[in-house]
Protein backbone atom coordinates (compact mmCIF):
# COMPACT_ATOMS: atom_id res chain seq x y z
CA UNK A 1 0.00 0.00 0.00
CA UNK A 2 2.79 2.36 0.74
CA UNK A 3 4.37 1.54 -2.63
CA UNK A 4 1.18 2.52 -4.55
CA UNK A 5 0.98 5.94 -2.91
CA UNK A 6 4.57 6.50 -3.74
CA UNK A 7 3.97 5.70 -7.44
CA UNK A 8 0.96 8.06 -7.72
CA UNK A 9 2.83 10.96 -6.18
CA UNK A 10 5.69 10.33 -8.57
CA UNK A 11 3.44 10.47 -11.65
CA UNK A 12 1.82 13.76 -10.52
CA UNK A 13 5.13 15.38 -10.08
CA UNK A 14 6.21 14.28 -13.55
CA UNK A 15 3.08 15.78 -15.16
CA UNK A 16 3.56 19.11 -13.42
CA UNK A 17 7.10 19.24 -14.59
CA UNK A 18 6.14 18.56 -18.20
CA UNK A 19 3.49 21.25 -18.16
CA UNK A 20 5.77 23.83 -16.71
CA UNK A 21 8.55 23.07 -19.12
CA UNK A 22 6.47 23.50 -22.37
CA UNK A 23 7.42 26.47 -24.59
CA UNK A 24 5.39 29.59 -23.96
CA UNK A 25 5.28 30.57 -27.63
CA UNK A 26 3.72 27.32 -28.76
CA UNK A 27 1.04 27.73 -26.15
CA UNK A 28 0.23 31.17 -27.51
CA UNK A 29 0.07 30.08 -31.17
CA UNK A 30 -1.84 26.98 -30.94
CA UNK A 31 -3.43 26.20 -27.64
CA UNK A 32 -5.43 23.46 -29.22
CA UNK A 33 -2.52 21.82 -30.82
CA UNK A 34 -0.65 22.06 -27.64
CA UNK A 35 -3.49 20.69 -25.71
CA UNK A 36 -3.76 17.75 -28.12
CA UNK A 37 -0.10 17.13 -27.89
CA UNK A 38 -0.26 17.44 -24.18
CA UNK A 39 -3.27 15.14 -24.15
CA UNK A 40 -1.34 12.66 -26.26
CA UNK A 41 1.64 13.01 -24.10
CA UNK A 42 -0.54 12.77 -21.12
CA UNK A 43 -2.16 9.63 -22.44
CA UNK A 44 1.23 8.25 -23.29
CA UNK A 45 2.53 9.15 -19.89
CA UNK A 46 -0.54 7.74 -18.21
CA UNK A 47 -0.03 4.57 -20.17
CA UNK A 48 3.53 4.57 -19.14
CA UNK A 49 2.49 5.33 -15.62
CA UNK A 50 -0.08 2.55 -15.72
CA UNK A 51 2.55 0.21 -17.01
CA UNK A 52 4.96 1.38 -14.40
CA UNK A 53 2.19 1.11 -11.84
CA UNK A 54 1.39 -2.39 -12.99
CA UNK A 55 5.03 -3.26 -12.96
CA UNK A 56 5.40 -1.66 -9.57
CA UNK A 57 2.36 -3.46 -8.31
CA UNK A 58 3.67 -6.68 -9.74
CA UNK A 59 7.03 -6.01 -8.26
CA UNK A 60 5.37 -5.00 -5.00
CA UNK A 61 3.32 -8.14 -5.02
CA UNK A 62 6.40 -10.14 -5.87
CA UNK A 63 8.35 -8.39 -3.17
CA UNK A 64 5.44 -8.83 -0.78
CA UNK A 65 5.32 -12.48 -1.70
CA UNK A 66 9.06 -12.76 -1.30
CA UNK A 67 8.86 -10.83 1.93
CA UNK A 68 6.15 -13.17 3.12
CA UNK A 69 8.21 -16.10 2.00
CA UNK A 70 11.25 -14.60 3.60
CA UNK A 71 9.22 -13.81 6.68
CA UNK A 72 7.89 -17.32 6.80
CA UNK A 73 11.36 -18.66 6.14
CA UNK A 74 12.83 -16.34 8.71
CA UNK A 75 10.07 -17.20 11.15
CA UNK A 76 10.72 -20.87 10.52
CA UNK A 77 14.43 -20.24 10.77
CA UNK A 78 13.92 -18.25 13.95
CA UNK A 79 11.77 -21.00 15.34
CA UNK A 80 14.32 -23.53 14.23
CA UNK A 81 17.05 -21.44 15.79
CA UNK A 82 15.00 -21.15 18.94
CA UNK A 83 14.50 -24.88 18.93
CA UNK A 84 18.15 -25.41 18.23
CA UNK A 85 19.00 -22.82 20.85
CA UNK A 86 16.85 -24.69 23.33
CA UNK A 87 18.56 -27.91 22.33
CA UNK A 88 21.94 -26.21 22.55
CA UNK A 89 21.03 -24.67 25.88
CA UNK A 90 19.97 -28.07 27.08
CA UNK A 91 23.14 -29.59 25.66
CA UNK A 92 25.10 -26.72 27.15
CA UNK A 93 23.52 -27.30 30.52
CA UNK A 94 24.31 -30.98 30.21
CA UNK A 95 27.85 -30.13 29.14
CA UNK A 96 28.17 -27.63 31.97
CA UNK A 97 26.91 -30.28 34.36
CA UNK A 98 29.29 -32.79 32.85
CA UNK A 99 32.11 -30.23 33.12
CA UNK A 100 31.16 -29.59 36.72
CA UNK A 101 31.01 -33.32 37.37
CA UNK A 102 34.33 -33.78 35.60
CA UNK A 103 35.74 -30.83 37.53
CA UNK A 104 34.56 -32.37 40.78
CA UNK A 105 36.07 -35.70 39.73
CA UNK A 106 39.22 -33.87 38.67
CA UNK A 107 39.40 -32.01 41.98
CA UNK A 108 38.83 -35.28 43.82
CA UNK A 109 41.49 -37.00 41.75
CA UNK A 110 43.89 -34.09 42.23
CA UNK A 111 43.25 -34.21 45.95
CA UNK A 112 43.82 -37.96 45.96
CA UNK A 113 46.91 -37.44 43.80
CA UNK A 114 48.25 -34.78 46.15
CA UNK A 115 47.51 -37.00 49.13
CA UNK A 116 49.12 -39.95 47.37
CA UNK A 117 52.16 -37.84 46.46
CA UNK A 118 52.41 -36.58 50.03
CA UNK A 119 52.16 -40.14 51.32
CA UNK A 120 54.72 -41.26 48.76
CA UNK A 121 57.04 -38.41 49.70
CA UNK A 122 56.57 -39.23 53.36
CA UNK A 123 57.12 -42.92 52.72
CA UNK A 124 60.11 -42.16 50.50
CA UNK A 125 61.54 -39.85 53.15
CA UNK A 126 60.98 -42.47 55.81
CA UNK A 127 62.65 -45.13 53.68
CA UNK A 128 65.58 -42.81 52.91
CA UNK A 129 65.87 -41.92 56.59
CA UNK A 130 65.83 -45.62 57.45
CA UNK A 131 68.41 -46.22 54.72
CA UNK A 132 70.67 -43.52 56.19
CA UNK A 133 70.27 -45.02 59.66
CA UNK A 134 71.03 -48.46 58.25
CA UNK A 135 74.07 -47.09 56.41
CA UNK A 136 75.38 -45.50 59.61
CA UNK A 137 74.70 -48.73 61.50
CA UNK A 138 76.50 -50.85 58.92
CA UNK A 139 79.45 -48.46 58.77
CA UNK A 140 79.77 -48.49 62.57
CA UNK A 141 79.25 -52.24 62.86
CA UNK A 142 82.38 -54.37 63.32
CA UNK A 143 80.73 -56.96 61.10
CA UNK A 144 81.55 -54.70 58.13
CA UNK A 145 85.23 -55.51 58.61
CA UNK A 146 84.42 -59.09 57.61
CA UNK A 147 82.24 -58.17 54.60
CA UNK A 148 83.51 -55.45 52.29
CA UNK A 149 81.15 -52.68 51.12
CA UNK A 150 78.09 -53.96 52.96
CA UNK A 151 76.39 -50.58 52.69
CA UNK A 152 77.06 -49.82 49.03
CA UNK A 153 73.62 -51.07 47.91
CA UNK A 154 72.05 -48.22 49.92
CA UNK A 155 73.62 -45.45 47.81
CA UNK A 156 70.87 -45.44 45.09
CA UNK A 157 68.16 -45.39 47.74
CA UNK A 158 69.72 -42.46 49.60
CA UNK A 159 71.03 -40.26 46.79
CA UNK A 160 68.88 -40.91 43.66
CA UNK A 161 65.67 -38.91 43.13
CA UNK A 162 63.40 -41.88 42.64
CA UNK A 163 60.94 -43.81 44.69
CA UNK A 164 62.57 -46.85 46.34
CA UNK A 165 61.50 -50.14 44.86
CA UNK A 166 60.34 -53.22 46.72
CA UNK A 167 63.67 -54.84 45.89
CA UNK A 168 65.44 -52.01 47.72
CA UNK A 169 63.14 -52.37 50.73
CA UNK A 170 63.65 -56.15 50.82
CA UNK A 171 67.42 -55.68 50.63
CA UNK A 172 67.25 -53.20 53.52
CA UNK A 173 65.15 -55.59 55.60
CA UNK A 174 67.58 -58.44 54.88
CA UNK A 175 70.50 -56.24 55.93
CA UNK A 176 68.73 -55.28 59.18
CA UNK A 177 67.98 -58.88 60.09
CA UNK A 178 71.48 -60.01 59.13
CA UNK A 179 72.97 -57.33 61.36
CA UNK A 180 70.68 -58.28 64.25
CA UNK A 181 71.60 -61.94 63.85
CA UNK A 182 75.34 -61.24 63.61
CA UNK A 183 75.21 -58.91 66.62
CA UNK A 184 73.97 -61.77 68.79
CA UNK A 185 76.44 -64.40 67.60
CA UNK A 186 79.77 -65.55 68.98
CA UNK A 187 81.79 -66.97 66.11
CA UNK A 188 85.31 -67.55 64.91
CA UNK A 189 86.06 -66.53 61.33
CA UNK A 190 89.19 -65.94 59.27
CA UNK A 191 89.81 -62.35 58.30
CA UNK A 192 92.30 -59.63 57.47
CA UNK A 193 93.56 -57.29 60.18
CA UNK A 194 96.16 -54.54 60.50
CA UNK A 195 98.70 -55.78 63.03
CA UNK A 196 100.59 -53.71 65.58
CA UNK A 197 103.31 -52.95 63.01
CA UNK A 198 100.74 -51.58 60.52
CA UNK A 199 100.89 -54.56 58.16
CA UNK A 200 98.01 -56.57 56.75
CA UNK A 201 97.86 -60.04 58.24
CA UNK A 202 95.51 -62.99 57.93
CA UNK A 203 94.34 -63.97 61.39
CA UNK A 204 91.69 -65.97 63.16
CA UNK A 205 89.10 -63.55 64.54
CA UNK A 206 86.77 -64.25 67.46
CA UNK A 207 83.69 -62.04 67.12
CA UNK A 208 81.75 -61.50 70.35
CA UNK A 209 78.68 -59.96 68.78
CA UNK A 210 79.26 -56.29 67.97
CA UNK A 211 81.08 -55.64 71.23
CA UNK A 212 84.57 -57.09 71.02
CA UNK A 213 86.88 -58.62 68.45
CA UNK A 214 89.81 -60.84 69.45
CA UNK A 215 92.50 -62.02 67.06
CA UNK A 216 94.86 -64.97 67.13
CA UNK A 217 97.85 -64.36 64.86
CA UNK A 218 100.05 -67.30 64.03
CA UNK A 219 103.69 -66.52 63.37
CA UNK A 220 106.51 -68.79 62.30
CA UNK A 221 109.01 -66.77 64.34
CA UNK A 222 107.09 -66.99 67.62
CA UNK A 223 106.53 -70.11 69.67
CA UNK A 224 103.13 -68.95 70.86
CA UNK A 225 100.50 -67.24 68.70
CA UNK A 226 99.89 -63.58 69.35
CA UNK A 227 96.54 -63.00 71.04
CA UNK A 228 95.08 -59.53 71.40
CA UNK A 229 92.07 -57.31 71.08
CA UNK A 230 90.87 -55.60 67.91
CA UNK A 231 89.68 -52.05 67.40
CA UNK A 232 87.23 -51.32 64.58
CA UNK A 233 87.68 -48.17 62.48
CA UNK A 234 84.54 -46.62 60.98
CA UNK A 235 86.52 -44.64 58.43
CA UNK A 236 88.29 -47.60 56.82
CA UNK A 237 85.90 -50.33 58.02
CA UNK A 238 88.82 -52.50 59.06
CA UNK A 239 90.12 -54.18 62.18
CA UNK A 240 93.27 -52.82 63.81
CA UNK A 241 95.20 -54.75 66.44
CA UNK A 242 95.34 -53.00 69.78
CA UNK A 243 98.80 -51.51 70.21
CA UNK A 244 99.06 -52.97 73.69
CA UNK A 245 98.82 -56.70 74.24
CA UNK A 246 96.61 -57.92 77.09
CA UNK A 247 98.06 -59.31 80.28
CA UNK A 248 99.11 -62.93 80.52
CA UNK A 249 96.10 -63.87 82.62
CA UNK A 250 93.71 -62.36 80.08
CA UNK A 251 95.51 -64.15 77.23
CA UNK A 252 95.21 -67.42 79.14
CA UNK A 253 91.46 -66.95 79.62
CA UNK A 254 91.00 -66.17 75.93
CA UNK A 255 92.96 -69.24 74.85
CA UNK A 256 91.04 -71.41 77.30
CA UNK A 257 87.77 -70.07 75.90
CA UNK A 258 88.88 -70.78 72.33
CA UNK A 259 89.84 -74.29 73.40
CA UNK A 260 86.43 -74.81 74.98
CA UNK A 261 87.80 -75.04 78.53
CA UNK A 262 86.13 -71.89 79.86
CA UNK A 263 82.57 -70.63 79.47
CA UNK A 264 83.49 -66.95 79.75
CA UNK A 265 85.77 -64.53 77.96
CA UNK A 266 86.64 -60.84 78.53
CA UNK A 267 84.25 -58.49 76.69
CA UNK A 268 84.43 -54.72 76.25
CA UNK A 269 80.78 -53.70 76.48
CA UNK A 270 81.72 -50.12 75.59
CA UNK A 271 82.58 -51.29 72.05
CA UNK A 272 86.20 -50.17 72.09
CA UNK A 273 86.15 -47.23 74.48
CA UNK A 274 87.56 -49.21 77.39
CA UNK A 275 90.19 -50.81 75.14
CA UNK A 276 91.32 -47.40 73.88
CA UNK A 277 91.53 -46.25 77.48
CA UNK A 278 93.55 -49.37 78.26
CA UNK A 279 96.15 -48.39 75.67
CA UNK A 280 96.47 -44.95 77.28
CA UNK A 281 96.96 -46.29 80.79
CA UNK A 282 100.44 -45.74 82.18
CA UNK A 283 102.21 -48.24 84.37
CA UNK A 284 103.68 -47.13 87.65
CA UNK A 285 107.10 -47.37 86.08
CA UNK A 286 105.97 -44.94 83.35
CA UNK A 287 104.45 -42.48 85.80
CA UNK A 288 107.31 -42.31 88.30
CA UNK A 289 109.78 -40.41 86.04
CA UNK A 290 107.13 -37.73 85.42
CA UNK A 291 107.11 -36.81 89.11
CA UNK A 292 110.43 -35.03 89.07
CA UNK A 293 113.23 -35.29 91.66
CA UNK A 294 110.84 -35.36 94.65
CA UNK A 295 109.76 -38.85 93.60
CA UNK A 296 113.03 -40.46 94.63
CA UNK A 297 112.90 -39.48 98.32
CA UNK A 298 109.33 -40.78 98.42
CA UNK A 299 110.47 -44.05 96.89
CA UNK A 300 113.33 -44.13 99.40
CA UNK A 301 110.79 -43.80 102.22
CA UNK A 302 108.79 -46.64 100.68
CA UNK A 303 111.88 -48.84 100.46
CA UNK A 304 112.90 -48.07 104.04
CA UNK A 305 109.36 -48.75 105.26
CA UNK A 306 109.31 -52.08 103.43
CA UNK A 307 112.65 -53.08 104.99
CA UNK A 308 111.39 -52.13 108.46
CA UNK A 309 108.12 -53.97 107.90
CA UNK A 310 109.93 -57.07 106.66
CA UNK A 311 112.30 -56.99 109.64
CA UNK A 312 109.37 -56.62 112.06
CA UNK A 313 107.47 -59.47 110.44
CA UNK A 314 110.49 -61.77 110.69
CA UNK A 315 111.14 -60.62 114.26
CA UNK A 316 107.59 -61.28 115.46
CA UNK A 317 107.43 -64.54 113.57
CA UNK A 318 110.58 -65.82 115.28
CA UNK A 319 109.45 -64.67 118.75
CA UNK A 320 105.89 -65.87 118.41
CA UNK A 321 104.86 -69.02 120.30
CA UNK A 322 101.74 -70.82 121.53
CA UNK A 323 101.65 -69.63 125.09
CA UNK A 324 98.78 -71.71 126.46
CA UNK A 325 100.38 -75.18 125.96
CA UNK A 326 103.63 -73.81 127.41
CA UNK A 327 101.84 -72.43 130.49
CA UNK A 328 100.03 -75.73 130.97
CA UNK A 329 103.35 -77.62 131.02
CA UNK A 330 104.86 -75.04 133.35
CA UNK A 331 101.84 -75.20 135.67
CA UNK A 332 102.17 -78.97 136.05
CA UNK A 333 105.89 -78.66 136.83
CA UNK A 334 105.32 -75.86 139.37
CA UNK A 335 102.54 -77.82 141.04
CA UNK A 336 104.93 -80.79 141.43
CA UNK A 337 107.71 -78.60 142.81
CA UNK A 338 110.01 -79.49 139.92
CA UNK A 339 111.85 -76.19 139.74
CA UNK A 340 114.72 -77.65 137.78
CA UNK A 341 112.26 -78.93 135.20
CA UNK A 342 110.69 -75.47 135.06
CA UNK A 343 114.10 -73.90 134.50
CA UNK A 344 114.97 -76.48 131.82
CA UNK A 345 111.65 -75.88 130.05
CA UNK A 346 112.22 -72.13 130.03
CA UNK A 347 115.84 -72.46 128.87
CA UNK A 348 114.74 -74.71 125.98
CA UNK A 349 112.69 -71.78 124.64
CA UNK A 350 114.88 -68.97 125.78
CA UNK A 351 114.66 -67.18 122.42
CA UNK A 352 110.94 -66.55 123.08
CA UNK A 353 109.72 -63.60 125.16
CA UNK A 354 107.55 -65.36 127.73
CA UNK A 355 109.98 -68.18 128.64
CA UNK A 356 112.83 -65.66 128.91
CA UNK A 357 111.04 -63.35 131.36
CA UNK A 358 109.72 -66.33 133.36
CA UNK A 359 113.25 -67.73 133.58
CA UNK A 360 114.26 -64.46 135.24
CA UNK A 361 111.43 -64.82 137.75
CA UNK A 362 112.44 -68.41 138.71
CA UNK A 363 115.52 -67.05 140.45
CA UNK A 364 113.17 -65.16 142.82
CA UNK A 365 110.84 -68.06 143.57
CA UNK A 366 111.91 -68.08 147.21
CA UNK A 367 111.52 -64.31 147.59
CA UNK A 368 108.44 -62.30 148.31
CA UNK A 369 105.70 -61.62 145.80
CA UNK A 370 106.81 -58.02 145.47
CA UNK A 371 110.36 -59.05 144.64
CA UNK A 372 109.19 -61.54 142.03
CA UNK A 373 106.80 -59.02 140.47
CA UNK A 374 109.55 -56.43 140.38
CA UNK A 375 111.87 -58.90 138.67
CA UNK A 376 109.21 -59.76 136.10
CA UNK A 377 108.45 -56.08 135.51
CA UNK A 378 112.14 -55.42 134.97
CA UNK A 379 112.37 -58.29 132.50
CA UNK A 380 109.31 -57.07 130.60
CA UNK A 381 110.70 -53.53 130.46
CA UNK A 382 113.90 -54.97 129.07
CA UNK A 383 112.02 -56.66 126.22
CA UNK A 384 109.87 -53.66 125.31
CA UNK A 385 112.57 -51.69 123.38
CA UNK A 386 113.15 -54.64 121.06
CA UNK A 387 109.41 -55.08 120.58
CA UNK A 388 108.74 -51.39 119.91
CA UNK A 389 111.78 -50.90 117.69
CA UNK A 390 111.07 -48.94 114.45
CA UNK A 391 107.39 -48.45 115.34
CA UNK A 392 107.83 -44.72 115.79
CA UNK A 393 110.02 -44.67 112.69
CA UNK A 394 107.13 -46.03 110.63
CA UNK A 395 104.87 -43.32 112.00
CA UNK A 396 107.39 -40.68 111.09
CA UNK A 397 107.77 -42.08 107.56
CA UNK A 398 103.99 -42.13 107.16
CA UNK A 399 103.91 -38.42 108.04
CA UNK A 400 106.85 -37.44 105.82
CA UNK A 401 105.62 -39.14 102.62
CA UNK A 402 102.51 -36.96 102.02
CA UNK A 403 104.50 -33.85 102.95
CA UNK A 404 107.01 -34.70 100.25
CA UNK A 405 104.10 -35.23 97.86
CA UNK A 406 102.79 -31.79 98.78
CA UNK A 407 106.25 -30.35 98.19
CA UNK A 408 106.29 -31.96 94.75
CA UNK A 409 102.87 -30.45 94.06
CA UNK A 410 104.15 -26.99 94.92
CA UNK A 411 107.30 -27.33 92.81
CA UNK A 412 105.26 -28.71 89.90
CA UNK A 413 102.85 -25.78 90.01
CA UNK A 414 105.77 -23.37 90.21
CA UNK A 415 107.23 -24.92 87.06
CA UNK A 416 103.83 -24.67 85.38
CA UNK A 417 103.57 -20.97 86.17
CA UNK A 418 107.08 -20.43 84.85
CA UNK A 419 106.07 -22.07 81.58
CA UNK A 420 102.95 -19.88 81.39
CA UNK A 421 105.09 -16.81 82.06
CA UNK A 422 107.53 -17.57 79.24
CA UNK A 423 105.34 -19.29 76.64
CA UNK A 424 101.77 -18.35 77.54
CA UNK A 425 98.81 -20.65 78.09
CA UNK A 426 98.08 -21.37 74.43
CA UNK A 427 99.71 -24.79 74.27
CA UNK A 428 98.56 -27.22 76.97
CA UNK A 429 101.44 -29.58 76.16
CA UNK A 430 103.92 -27.03 77.44
CA UNK A 431 102.18 -27.02 80.82
CA UNK A 432 101.67 -30.77 81.07
CA UNK A 433 105.14 -31.41 82.51
CA UNK A 434 104.61 -29.28 85.62
CA UNK A 435 101.06 -30.53 86.10
CA UNK A 436 102.23 -34.14 85.78
CA UNK A 437 104.94 -33.51 88.35
CA UNK A 438 102.42 -31.98 90.76
CA UNK A 439 99.89 -34.78 90.40
CA UNK A 440 102.34 -37.70 90.33
CA UNK A 441 104.17 -36.61 93.48
CA UNK A 442 100.89 -36.12 95.34
CA UNK A 443 99.61 -39.47 94.18
CA UNK A 444 102.86 -41.24 95.01
CA UNK A 445 103.14 -39.56 98.43
CA UNK A 446 99.63 -40.64 99.40
CA UNK A 447 100.16 -44.09 97.90
CA UNK A 448 103.23 -44.57 100.09
CA UNK A 449 101.80 -42.93 103.22
CA UNK A 450 98.49 -44.79 103.37
CA UNK A 451 99.88 -48.35 103.58
CA UNK A 452 102.67 -47.21 105.92
CA UNK A 453 100.07 -45.71 108.26
CA UNK A 454 98.04 -48.89 108.04
CA UNK A 455 101.02 -51.10 108.86
CA UNK A 456 102.09 -48.69 111.60
CA UNK A 457 98.67 -49.04 113.22
CA UNK A 458 98.70 -52.82 112.90
CA UNK A 459 102.26 -53.03 114.24
CA UNK A 460 101.42 -50.75 117.18
CA UNK A 461 98.45 -52.93 117.97
CA UNK A 462 100.61 -56.02 117.75
CA UNK A 463 103.17 -54.51 120.15
CA UNK A 464 100.46 -53.62 122.66
CA UNK A 465 98.99 -57.11 122.38
CA UNK A 466 102.38 -58.73 122.90
CA UNK A 467 103.22 -56.59 125.95
CA UNK A 468 99.79 -57.29 127.42
CA UNK A 469 100.26 -61.01 126.86
CA UNK A 470 103.67 -60.91 128.57
CA UNK A 471 102.21 -59.07 131.57
CA UNK A 472 99.31 -61.50 131.75
CA UNK A 473 101.57 -64.57 131.73
CA UNK A 474 103.88 -62.94 134.28
CA UNK A 475 101.00 -62.39 136.72
CA UNK A 476 99.74 -65.91 136.06
CA UNK A 477 103.21 -67.33 136.80
CA UNK A 478 103.47 -65.38 140.08
CA UNK A 479 100.09 -66.66 141.17
CA UNK A 480 101.09 -70.15 140.11
CA UNK A 481 104.34 -70.07 142.18
CA UNK A 482 102.78 -68.69 145.34
CA UNK A 483 99.88 -71.09 145.11
CA UNK A 484 102.36 -73.98 144.93
CA UNK A 485 104.31 -72.55 147.90
CA UNK A 486 101.14 -72.29 149.94
CA UNK A 487 100.17 -75.84 149.06
CA UNK A 488 103.60 -77.13 150.23
CA UNK A 489 103.31 -75.61 153.71
CA UNK A 490 102.19 -78.00 156.55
Amino acid sequence: MNNMNLIQRTLGVLLVCLICLGPAGALAKDMRQSFAVQAENRARMEETARQELARARAEAQERTRQIKQDKEALTAAIQDLKNRNKVLEKDNQELVQRVQDRQAVRDSLLEELALSRAENRELSGFIRSAAKDLEALLIQSPQSALSENRHRFLAPVIHEDRFPSMADIRAMADAWFHEITAAGQVRTVPGTIIDRQGLEQEARILMLGNFTGIYVLESADAREPEVGFLLYSDASQRFFALSRLPEAGTVGRIQAYLAGKRPDVPVDISRGTALRQYTLELDLADQIPKGGPIVWPILGILGLALVILLERLVFFFRKQMKSEPFMDQLRSLVAGGDWEGCEALCRSRKNKWIPRILLTALAFRDHSRQDMENALQEAILGEIPAIERFVSTLGMLAAIAPLLGLLGTVTGMINTFHVITYYGAGDPKMMSGGISEALVTTMLGLTVAIPIMLFHTLLSRRVETQIGQMEEKAVAFVNMVFKARNDCRP
